[in-house]
């Protein structure tokens, strides 16, 4: 039973690769009848899991009522959706957010819920570090409006370098992962080599004092929240 749950679990998750927008597209009616097929097994598997249950147990349990809204939600997106295809209605199939849920919640997945629980339990902990991060990058974006903005300085494809103060935040947060270093600090450069002196302080203070920091607090509260939650916390 755990092999066929997961392999439908499996199939029910890789029909995103073959549904509009896809990447191998298919017929919808192959990928609709392949998902209801998926949520009948889902749904027997839960049939059944109730029947074996008792009935209080199997109603206070979040897990099982977590299932059954995802399978009403997809089965009323499917219909909505082949409906609409019916009149040449562009829509979105919004219920693809629901299906790892299926993953998760499902009595078998045991070790999938605790490393979940333990990412969620650890979200509240690194806001403040992902704070000072978001402060540090806002005032080095307005500093450098500030710097370049009233210099018309241009970039290689002749457009304006550093005027827009959004299109610098994003500039900036990209050169944290340095994927467009070292052509963001070009314009500046030729302007006046000193400037390379705020981009090497950026990323100084970005790159490798506050992504460093941000790794240590995301793995030491994931792991403290690893170790103490007990096995039985999960189900």
């Amino acid at each position: 039973m755990r092999t066929v749950t997961y392999f439908f679990i499996f199939l029910n998750l890789s029909l995103a690769l073959f549904e509009e927008p896809a990447v191998y597209p298919l017929p919808f009616l192959a990928t609709s009848v392949l998902e209801v097929l998926c949520l009948l097994v889902f749904l027997g598997r839960l049939t059944h899991f109730a029947k074996v249950t008792l009935h209080n147990v199997f109603w206070k349990d979040t897990k099982n009522i977590c299932i059954m809204v995802a399978i009403l939600l997809s089965l009323t997106d499917l219909a909505v959706y082949g409906v609409l295809r019916l009149y040449d209605v562009r829509s979105i199939r919004w219920s693809r957010i629901v299906r790892p849920i299926f993953l998760i919640n499902f009595a078998e997945s045991r070790q999938i819920r605790r490393a979940f629980r333990s990412i969620r339990n650890t979200l509240p902990e690194i806001t403040y570090v992902f704070l000072l991060f978001m402060f540090s990058l806002l005032m080095f974006s307005l500093m450098a409006l500030k710097l370049f903005g009233e210099r018309n300085l241009q970039t290689a494809e002749g457009l304006p370098y550093f005027r827009n103060y959004l299109e610098i935040v994003f500039d900036l947060y990209v050169l944290v992962t340095t994927a467009n270093s070292p052509d963001v600090m070009m314009p500046a450069f030729d302007f006046s080599s000193w400037y390379t002196l705020f981009f090497i302080a950026f990323v100084i203070i970005n790159t490798y004092i506050f992504m460093s920091l941000f790794l240590a607090v995301v793995y030491n509260n994931y792991k403290k929240h690893l170790k103490v939650m007990p096995g039985g916390a999960c189900d």
